[in-house]
């Protein structure tokens, strides 16, 4: 059995996201190929977060949480409006994608991808933080995808 996987057929990984995915572009989420997803799993998870951000945010800085998503997807498609999963605050003060916005050289993203042996019963006011709560001791396997955005 081959390992979850994660791809994008906009950007290959450690590559550059296309502009218009940015903050300040288009700010729509990159399309996203999902792979190998264990049987056991009932729900996915998904966070895109900025670790360079730490040095000017004070603190990792999260894009994008889903959860929830079924894990027969496949497919995530450019501009998802999920209806079969929830969206979670950003730190944009948004609820779904904020798109990369670099404030002082290129960063690097990470797309972390969860299979999780549950569902979570959240609500979209959810942050990372009440995420990695609720997933936590639920999590079957691990993807991730890394992109970058220049500044």
């Amino acid at each position: 059995m081959a390992d979850l996987q994660l791809r994008s057929p906009a950007f290959d990984d450690g590559e550059r996201i296309p502009e218009e995915h940015g903050y300040s572009a288009g700010n729509t989420n990159p399309p996203l190929e999902v792979e190998n997803v264990p049987s056991d799993a009932s729900s996915l998870l998904l966070i895109v977060d900025d670790p360079d951000a730490e040095e000017p945010a004070g603190k990792v800085w999260d894009h994008w949480l889903v959860w929830n998503i079924p894990p027969d997807i496949g497919r995530i498609p450019e501009g998802w409006t999920p209806n079969e999963a929830t969206e979670g605050q950003n730190d944009f003060g948004e609820v779904g994608w904020g798109g990369p916005s670099p404030p002082d050289r290129e960063h690097t993203y990470r797309f972390l991808l969860y299979a999780l042996d549950t569902t979570l019963d959240l609500s979209p006011a959810a942050d990372k933080d009440d995420v990695y709560d609720a997933a936590s001791g639920h999590v079957v396997e691990k993807a991730q995808l890394n992109g970058t955005y220049p500044a």
